[in-house]
């Protein structure tokens, strides 16, 4: 069967990502250099930095192995016929059309998983223990395996069902109902999650009382801000890096810091990574990603309710019989292109933010050099690479390259704001 229309957008797509994605990865390789920038030879010594940048390479490599050989196993699986010959077979077994579709997705997703855990394997115990992070067993990392499985047929499985629910039965507002449940969905795991789900991976603890929290809460009360506690996760249990985040909206917001962060920085760095957090929620970056995303899945389901009953899609996929299950499956690969665009403007937002939450930082804790200080410390501790490619940072980086923003940082002093 010749490939049609529907075929070729998705392969040129799938192409076009793979070669953007490897371009970068080139252009940013070629950056590497083991002359130490002058902003933080505070902080690194010669050795160190050629570490960060030998982190950078392996990493970099290795992730070009992991997307080629997912690609091709993707091409394989699609022009063999695989999509359809593992329908036929679920087909045999009889259950009704909801059912095999759950099977059949989980199916996937199971073969999905296994195909990447050699992979995940070997960056865990390998790469991560070779530049000195990992510290996570084999049965903590199996241990999470398993509860994450659990999670995604416990919460995940519901979900699943009422969307092939909705898109077989519900005609032509099925995309609503569908945006509507995912939209309830999301913001109940938002509220859930900093209780109830995350606690299943990791601890969090109180922060203990003495200096740090004396210091933190009267922060806190100078911005205004309403915290109750602020608390320590035990993320040295599976690496040594370090980080801070925020999580959650109404009385279940949560400001995490991981212990391997509290033993890294002083007092005043750790007061200054949390103004950044906290910026975050006063800049009401929280809320605008959760309004995003919620306009973004509704285009989504909009523009599937369009293609799911194009049966070319399915005969791009040499698909005997099409369906709702295959429907969300293919919608997903043609949807690619949309995504990618999504992507970009997820990360310039992303970044735009990080700024105004540094500038947020500078404006009330007033003390910029010390916000400087955490940051380098914090890029050290982690290897991260100084001189990413541009283009590289433009396709892939949530964050500003670390001396970027130390610039938008002290640019914020000298104008008087701190």
């Amino acid at each position: 069967m010749a490939m049609n229309n529907y075929g070729m957008i998705i392969l040129f797509t799938l192409v076009l990502e793979y070669i953007l994605n490897l371009s970068a990865d080139v252009l940013n390789l070629s950056r590497l250099s083991d002359e130490l920038p002058e902003e933080v030879q505070d902080i690194y010594n010669a050795d160190e930095y050629r570490k960060s940048q030998d982190y950078t390479r392996v990493n970099t490599k290795f992730g070009f192995l992991t997307s080629t050989y997912h690609l091709l196993v993707t091409f394989l699986f699609w022009f063999s016929g695989g999509f359809n010959f593992l329908d036929q077979v679920i087909r045999t077994w009889a259950f009704s059309p909801l059912i095999t579709g759950l099977i059949y997705i989980g199916i996937l997703l199971v073969l999905n998983k296994l195909i990447s855990i050699p992979f995940s394997l070997y960056g865990t115990f390998v790469i991560e223990a070779r530049f000195g992070f990992n510290k996570t067993t084999p049965m903590l990392y199996f241990s999470d395996l398993i509860k994450g499985a659990f999670l995604s047929l416990l919460i995940g499985g519901p979900i699943l069902a009422l969307l092939l629910a909705f898109f077989e039965w519900a005609g032509t507002w099925a995309w609503l109902y569908a945006w509507g449940i995912t939209t309830l969905f999301t913001l109940v795991i938002q509220l859930i999650a900093p209780t109830w789900i995350m606690p299943l991976f990791n601890k969090f603890k109180p922060l203990e009382s003495g200096e740090l929290k004396d210091q933190i809460m009267a922060f806190a009360k100078s911005i205004h801000f309403p915290l109750q506690n602020v608390f320590v996760m035990d993320g040295s249990k599976r690496s040594s890096k370090s980080n801070a985040f925020f999580t959650g909206f109404g009385k279940n917001k949560r400001i995490a810091l991981f212990d391997t962060l509290i033993e890294t920085q002083t007092i005043p760095e750790l007061v200054s990574i949390l103004a950044h957090e906290i910026g975050h929620y006063k800049k009401k970056h929280i809320t605008q990603g959760l309004i995003l995303s919620t306009l973004q899945t509704g285009m989504m389901f909009y523009l599937l309710s369009i293609f799911i009953s194009h049966s070319r899609l399915y005969d791009a996929f040499y698909m005997a019989q099409p369906s709702i299950y295959t429907g969300l499956i293919f919608f997903g690969m043609l949807y690619t292109p949309i995504e990618l665009i999504l992507s970009l403007f997820f990360n310039l937002l992303s970044r735009k933010n990080e700024y105004e939450a540094d500038r947020f930082a500078v404006e009330s804790f007033k003390q910029p050099e010390i916000m400087v200080d955490a940051l380098k410390k914090l890029s050290a501790h982690n290897l991260a690479n100084l001189t990413p490619h541009p283009v590289y940072t433009f396709l892939n980086f949530s964050h500003p390259p670390l001396l970027e923003r130390i610039r938008a940082i002290r640019s914020a002093s000298e104008q008087g704001i701190a």
